[in-house]
C-alpha cells in the first residue's frame, strides 16, 4: 500500500515537471516579430557567446523576413562568430548561403576570401584532407581570376603559399610511405609531384601542431 502511494506520488511529480516544462516552453516561443527585433536578439545572443540560440534566432529572422536587408549582415556576423569559435563547418554553411543568395553583392570578394580562410583554418593538420586542399586551391585560382584588384588578394596569396607547402608535404609523405611498402610506381608518381612543386622540402619543418595557427593570430 505504502509502495503504491509512493509510486503514485512519483508519477504525479514527474507529470507536473512535464506539464510545467511544456507551459514554460510555450511561453518562451516567439514568432511574428519585426526583422529588427530578431536581428537585435541575435546580436545580443552572440555577445553572450550563445551561438546555438543565435543560430535559431537567425532562422526566425530568415523565415519571417526572407528579403530583409538585415539578412546579409546577419549572415556575415554569424560567419565570423563561428570562425572565432573554430566552428568552420558552420561558418561555411552561412558562407554558402550568402554566396547563393547574394552573389552580386559588392562584398562578394570578402565573402569568397572568408570561405578560403575558413577552409584553410579548418584543416586539422597538414597531413590530412587532401581533397579539401585541392578544393581550396581551386577556389583560390577562381578568386585570383575574378577579383584581381581585391584588397584581400595579399591574404589569399599568403594562404595559397601555405596550402602549397602543405600539399607538397602530403605528396612527400605519401611517396615515402609507398617507398617503404615497396610500391615503387606510386612512390615515383608522388615524388614527381614533389619535384614539380616550387616548394623546397628542405625548408619545411615537421610540426606537431596545426601548421596554420600563426597565420591569423
Amino acid at each position: 500500500m505504502v509502495k503504491n502511494l509512493k509510486f503514485k506520488h512519483l508519477l504525479l511529480a514527474v507529470s507536473a515537471i512535464f506539464i510545467f516544462g511544456a507551459c514554460s516552453s510555450k511561453e518562451d516561443q516567439e514568432y511574428n516579430k519585426p526583422a529588427l527585433y530578431w536581428y537585435n536578439k541575435m546580436m545580443k545572443q552572440i555577445g553572450m557567446n550563445d551561438l546555438d540560440e543565435a543560430d535559431d534566432t537567425y532562422t526566425s529572422l530568415e523565415s519571417e523576413h526572407r528579403n530583409s536587408p538585415y539578412i546579409p549582415a546577419a549572415l556575415l556576423i554569424l560567419v565570423n562568430a563561428h570562425m572565432d569559435e573554430e566552428e568552420y563547418a558552420l561558418a561555411n554553411f552561412y558562407l554558402d548561403e550568402y554566396i547563393k543568395r547574394f552573389s552580386l553583392s559588392k562584398d562578394i570578394d570578402y565573402v569568397r576570401y572568408l570561405k578560403i580562410k575558413a577552409n584553410f583554418l579548418g584543416f586539422k593538420n597538414q597531413h590530412r584532407n587532401q581533397q579539401l586542399l585541392d578544393d581550396t586551391i581551386s577556389q583560390i585560382e577562381e578568386f585570383k581570376n575574378k577579383y584581381k584588384n581585391s584588397p584581400y588578394m595579399p591574404l589569399v596569396d599568403t594562404i595559397n603559399a601555405r596550402i602549397y607547402m602543405a600539399k607538397s608535404s602530403i605528396d612527400k609523405e605519401i611517396s615515402d610511405l609507398y617507398d617503404r611498402r615497396g610500391k615503387t610506381e606510386g612512390a615515383k608518381f608522388y615524388q614527381q609531384k614533389v619535384e614539380e612543386s616550387w616548394v623546397d622540402q628542405k625548408e619545411i619543418q615537421t610540426v606537431d601542431v596545426p601548421f596554420y595557427r600563426s597565420l591569423f593570430e
